[in-house]
């Protein structure tokens, strides 16, 4: 398993933007609100009046029992009828109807019917009659079996009991304010996490233009605390970088600067001296004196990168001829492969000073022949250059990347060079919102591309 697929595999349902949690997060408290509120209502409120409607159902059946006890056995028959029917009339039609079509009873009921049977059942003890039985009457309430024991035998009677608790624990209603308060709390989460997400979304935007090398505008440092600390902490953070940036190019500009006076009257005085001094010692003091110089021109190129140039549109195709006649005016040659592209804006300059140190690394890092290249692909336009020299290992393509580092291979040739080539370009490249693509295989040469967008974001 890939490390980019672990998280894919853990992630699950877990929303990734902070507004998606903080949605699902507000959703699921309601929905637990909402229940806990139900769960109150019920221990608090449904279950005490149920005791309390079985209590008086219970007393009630007590009073017809002894009121058909005290009916002559004729008329008995014709006064259950009666309550039954004015029972059922009772009843509001819309009730009626959902009775009718409910043939189980609802928790609700059930505990009723246990309450009101437990109850009975103490007197039915006391008096040796049978337990309650219940069950739902052809008009869809429910019904108790009254026993009544006389002189003629035991008659069996069917009392109709509507309307004395409540039939439905949960109502449309309730699901109604359930969605319609989650509906608002969302709302209200959206809102708040909209203006949330706004200033952070400025913060990310400034944090990649520095990333590119680009000095971004300051973030506004007003709105709630918590948001206008996050932006002075940046605005402070952004403008102590761009005070050190600007102090280490100054003190490296200054200090290579004045290296070349130096090194300028140490060139003449071995010209002076050229016929007094072996013409192999001299010939290496010049050559000394050349890398020495040529150290000092990257010191003063890394110090330059991060000037403000205006970028304007421009070919990168007559970029890479420019640079191919140069080399071919020392006697190199660099074969170009160029593509159709399109012109972009760019800063000419300190591209060129990148494109120039590319094809310096091929030359003194690799083995011809160099190739210079360019093209476009779905990413924007490309300027690539390759060398047929042993290469760089993977592992170490990172770390050239930074200032003063060297290849192993540089490093044990004494190769010239301070380590800054690669770190001119890759500041370069990121100040015109593009990337240095490095890619190396034994024996194949070390591969550079310079890949920039269509339309320059600096």
């Amino acid at each position: 398993m890939t490390p980019s697929a672990t998280p894919q595999a853990t992630r699950g349902w877990w929303p990734r933007s902070l507004l998606g949690r903080n949605l699902l997060l507000m959703a699921v408290l309601i929905v637990l609100g909402q229940l806990v509120a139900a769960m109150l209502v019920r221990q608090m409120i449904f279950q005490p009046r149920v005791a309390q409607v079985a209590d008086g159902v219970a007393r009630n059946v007590g009073a017809l029992r002894a009121g058909l006890q005290a009916l002559p056995p004729a008329e008995r028959a014709a006064f259950v009828e009666a309550f039954n029917q004015q029972a059922v009339r009772s009843l509001p039609p819309a009730a009626a109807e959902s009775t009718v079509r409910r043939a189980l009873l609802s928790p609700m009921e059930r505990q009723f019917v246990q309450a009101v049977s437990r109850r009975l059942g103490a007197d039915d003890a006391a008096t040796n009659t049978s337990q309650p039985v219940w069950r739902r009457d052809s008009t869809g309430v429910l019904a108790l079996r009254v026993v009544h024991q006389g002189p003629e035998g035991a008659e069996t009677y069917w009392l109709n009991l509507p309307s004395v608790f409540p039939t439905r624990e949960f109502t449309g209603a309730w699901l109604a304010a359930t969605l319609a308060s989650m509906l608002l709390a969302l709302l209200g989460a959206w809102w708040l996490q909209r203006h949330i997400n706004r200033p952070l979304a400025q913060v990310v935007a400034a944090a990649r233009q520095l990333a590119q090398g680009q000095t971004p505008a300051p973030l506004p440092e007003d709105g709630p605390e918590e948001i206008a600390t996050v932006g002075r902490s940046f605005n402070h953070m952004a403008h102590s970088l761009a005070a050190a940036e600007q102090e280490r190019a100054l003190m490296l500009a200054g200090v290579s600067h004045d290296l070349r006076t130096p090194l300028t009257k140490l060139r003449l005085g071995v010209e002076i001296a050229g016929a007094q001094v072996d013409a192999p010692l001299a010939a290496s003091m010049a050559r000394s004196i050349d890398e020495m110089d040529g150290i000092v021109g990257q010191f003063l190129q890394f110090a330059r990168s991060g000037e403000a140039e205006v970028p304007t549109p421009a070919s990168l195709n007559d970029l890479a001829q420019a640079v191919a006649e140069a080399q071919a005016d020392h006697g190199r040659t660099v074969r170009l492969a160029l593509g159709a592209l399109p012109d972009v804006p760019v800063r000419p300059q300190a591209l060129r000073r990148a494109l120039d140190n590319l094809v310096e690394n091929a030359w003194r890092h690799g083995t011809p022949p160099v190739l210079l290249r360019t093209g476009s692909d779905a990413d924007g336009v490309w300027l690539e250059v390759q060398d047929q020299g042993p290469g760089i290992a993977p592992a170490e393509l990172d770390r050239i990347r930074q200032p003063f580092a060297r290849g192993d291979g540089a490093a044990r040739s004494g190769a010239p060079g301070a380590g800054l080539g690669l770190a001119i370009v890759e500041r370069v490249v990121r100040s015109h919102g593009g990337r240095l693509e490095l890619h190396s295989a034994p024996g194949a040469g070390l591969r550079a591309r310079l890949v920039l967008p269509r339309g320059e974001r600096g």
